[in-house]
C-alpha cells in the first residue's frame, strides 16, 4: 500500500474539526517580514485575489483531485514539513517511486522556472505538470466531480464567475502556492533589528561564514536564500545512467547543464530533510559538509564549488545559522468540502 493512502485521515480530520478553517483571507495574501523588497513572479491571466488563493488551498488538500481519489497534492508536501514529504523519493498516485525528491513549497511563487530541472515556466504550468503525472487527475473528470459540491460551486463563481475547470483548477492551485511565503525567521528579525542580539554566538559565526569563507551566498542568495539558478554539485553524477537534469531537451536544453539542478531555497531548510534532488543525504550537517567541501568531482561540475577548507566547529556554525531561516507563519488547515 502506497503512503498516498495515509493521507486520508488527515484530509478527514481538516474536514470534519470544529477548529479547522482556511485562513483568513486578510492573512493569506500577507508577505511576511522578510520577503518584503521581492515580487511574486504571476501570470498576466491570473491575478492573484484571496479567493482564488483560500479556493485553492482546499484544492491542495483535496484527494478528488486524483485518478485514484485517494491522493490530494498535499500527500506530497506537508505543512509540518515545510510543504515537502520527509521522503528521498517521492510517490505518485500509483503508488511508484519517483526518481526525485519533493522540494518545499515554500517561495515557490517567486521562481520563473519550476521543478528540480525547471521544466515548467511558470506555476501554472508546474501544477498542470504535477496534477496530471505526479497524482494521474483528469482534468475533466475532477472538474466534474466539484462541480457536485455545493460549496465548490460557490467558490467557483466567487473566485473566477464560472465553475470549476481544468483551467480554473490550475488558477486555484497555483494562486495557494503563491501564498505559501516563509519569512518572519529569527535571521529576519536579528537582520530587521540591525544584527544585534537574539541569534546567538554560533549562528552569528555562522552567519559570517555563510557570506564570506564559505562563499554560500554566492547561490544561496539572500532574501530568498537561492538564486533561481542550475548548477552541478556532482549529487547523482555517479550512477551508471546519471540524471542530466537541466540539460534535458524538455528543460533547458544546455549540454553545459549536464547534472545541474535548482538551488534550492535554504529558508526553513532544517525542516526539509533528506537533501537534494535525489534526496540522498539525511542530514542537514551532511548537506552543509557536502557543500562546503567543493562537492562530488564529475566532468561538469559547477567550478563554482570549491573546498573551502572548513573545520568542523565551522560546519555546526553554519548549520546553526541555517536553523535561523525557519519561518514562524502561520498555518491552519483548510476545510475542504464533503
Amino acid at each position: 500500500m502506497h503512503r498516498t493512502l495515509t493521507w486520508i485521515p488527515l484530509a478527514l480530520f481538516a474536514a470534519c474539526s470544529s477548529d479547522a478553517g482556511a485562513t483568513a483571507s486578510s492573512d493569506i495574501l500577507r508577505r511576511p517580514p522578510g520577503l518584503e523588497g521581492v515580487e511574486l513572479v504571476t501570470a498576466a491571466d491570473n491575478p492573484l485575489t484571496a479567493a482564488k488563493a483560500e479556493l485553492g488551498k482546499q484544492l491542495f488538500f483535496d484527494p478528488r483531485l486524483s485518478g485514484s481519489g485517494t491522493m490530494a497534492c498535499a500527500a506530497c508536501h506537508l505543512p509540518e514539513k515545510a510543504f515537502t514529504d520527509g521522503k528521498a523519493l517521492s510517490v505518485r498516485d500509483d503508488g511508484k517511486a519517483n526518481t526525485r525528491n519533493s522540494p518545499t513549497m515554500h517561495n515557490v511563487g517567486y521562481l520563473e522556472r519550476l521543478y528540480w530541472d525547471g521544466r515548467a515556466q511558470g506555476l501554472e504550468a508546474n501544477v498542470l505538470a504535477a496534477w496530471k503525472a505526479q497524482i494521474a487527475g483528469k482534468p475533466e473528470e475532477a472538474a466534474a466531480r466539484l462541480q457536485t459540491v455545493e460549496a465548490y460551486r460557490k467558490s467557483f463563481q466567487a473566485a473566477f464567475g464560472t465553475g470549476p475547470s481544468e483551467t480554473t483548477i490550475v488558477q486555484a492551485l497555483a494562486s495557494f502556492l503563491r501564498t505559501l511565503r516563509s519569512g518572519d525567521s529569527a535571521y529576519d528579525r536579528w537582520l530587521a533589528g540591525g544584527k544585534k542580539d537574539g541569534l546567538g554566538e554560533a549562528a552569528t559565526r555562522g552567519y559570517d561564514l555563510f557570506m564570506g569563507k564559505a562563499g554560500c551566498v554566492v547561490c544561496h542568495t539572500p532574501p530568498l536564500f537561492t538564486n533561481r539558478q542550475f548548477h552541478n554539485v556532482g549529487v547523482g553524477m555517479q550512477a551508471e545512467s546519471p540524471d542530466v537534469g537541466a540539460a534535458a531537451a524538455n528543460a533547458l536544453n544546455d549540454p553545459a547543464k549536464t547534472g545541474a539542478f535548482k538551488t534550492p531555497t535554504l529558508r526553513d531548510v532544517a525542516r526539509t530533510a533528506p537533501y537534494f534532488h535525489d534526496g540522498s543525504v539525511a542530514t542537514l550537517r551532511e548537506a552543509v559538509q557536502r557543500m562546503a567541501s567543493g562537492g562530488l568531482a564529475n566532468p561538469h561540475k559547477d567550478p563554482l564549488l570549491v573546498d573551502r577548507g572548513l573545520s568542523d566547529a565551522e560546519i555546526d556554525q553554519l548549520v546553526a545559522f541555517l536553523e535561523t531561516l525557519t519561518g514562524s507563519q502561520p498555518w491552519a488547515p483548510p476545510v475542504v468540502p464533503q
